[in-house]
């Protein structure tokens, strides 16, 4: 049986992923770690082993892995666009000098390791509609910066010391359960909550602005696919595009209409956010992961709002 190990498991993916870990390979198997205790994860910190560690402390993590005998590591430590744009160095020194250490322990003692990258590597110069697996990557953000060289580090740590790396990138990512932290997708998880308690939003990004996005439990699955992928498939191993689905604001909002018909949705525009939204591709083309290790996303744009709405009506108490 697998022992995972999570870095920055408090996060928007860790906190849900975590958990379906638990319900896959056993909560035993699953050290969840973060670098510091955050309010309302108590669940998640009680229901198997837990740790405090800083990925920038080799340390901390090579006693964690020791200590749990450690074959996988999952990466979710990072610094997300909007708020690596604030703080560009601490963006860099968290994302990049932690992979380092991920990766140098996974060299030294021979562990799989799964890190994300996300649509943030890609630039305006990216082909923007069925953007292909391969093709160029120059960002204009210092996240999207350390997307790209943790792609490319990767694939250096396979060809070179044999370690089996994997990834996928990421889109925006929709989520009933923890709100999202500090990118640019997020107007996509804050609508909902308005929709319910306001039956209205004021959207930071522009009409007419499409990004690829995905419903978190197809995020959680795709992580779990790939990896248990068969590695003789995995031509690309690192950085597989996956997408469930792409829309802009008002289609988002017209699906939410379907079950709150009053719903309204204006703008104020946040020109940061935009114009780094604007950098991204409007779609990508996933069908390399879905020759390598048959990626298939299970929702669309409607079904994840149904399921959405639901569940989060029933997280805050509405009937």
């Amino acid at each position: 049986m697998r022992k995972i190990l999570v870095t920055g498991a408090l996060g928007q993916i860790g906190s849900e992923l975590v958990l379906r870990l638990r319900e896959v390979y056993g909560k035993d198997n699953i050290i969840a770690s973060n670098r510091r205790i955050k309010e309302g994860h108590m669940n998640l910190i009680e229901s198997g082993p837990f740790e405090i560690v800083d990925i920038n402390n080799m340390d901390q993590m090579s006693k964690v892995v020791g200590k749990y005998k450690v074959d996988t590591i999952i990466n979710l430590a990072a610094i997300l666009s909007a708020k690596g744009e604030k703080d560009p160095s601490s963006c860099w020194n968290i994302n990049m000098n932690g992979l380092i250490n991920v990766l140098e322990l996974g060299r030294a003692k021979d562990l799989q390791i799964f890190n994300p990258s996300s649509i943030a590597a890609f630039g305006s110069s990216t082909p923007p509609d069925k953007t292909p697996q391969d093709t160029i990557q120059r960002p204009t953000t210092m996240y999207g910066v350390t997307k790209v060289a943790g792609e490319l580090l990767c694939d250096y740590y396979f060809k070179k010391y044999g370690v089996d790396t994997r990834g996928v990138r990421f889109p925006g990512l929709i989520s009933y359960e923890t709100l999202p932290g500090g990118g640019t997708t997020d107007y996509a998880v804050h609508i909902f909550y308005k929709a319910i308690q306001h039956k209205r939003y004021t959207s930071y990004i522009d009409k007419g602005t499409y990004m690829d996005m995905m419903y978190m439990p197809d995020a959680l699955e795709a992580i779990i696919k790939l990896i248990e992928a068969d590695p003789s498939r995995l031509e690309h191993r690192n950085a597989f595009n996956v997408t469930a689905m792409s829309f802009e604001p008002e289609e988002l909002a017209a699906s939410i209409r379907k079950h709150i018909p009053d719903f309204e949705l204006d703008y104020d525009v946040d020109p940061v956010r935009q114009e780094i939204a604007e950098s991204w591709p409007n779609s990508l083309d996933d069908s390399v992961a879905r020759e390598e290790w048959d990626w298939n996303p299970k929702y669309d744009l409607d079904t994840m709002v149904k399921d959405m709405l639901e569940k989060l009506k029933d997280k805050l108490g509405e009937i």
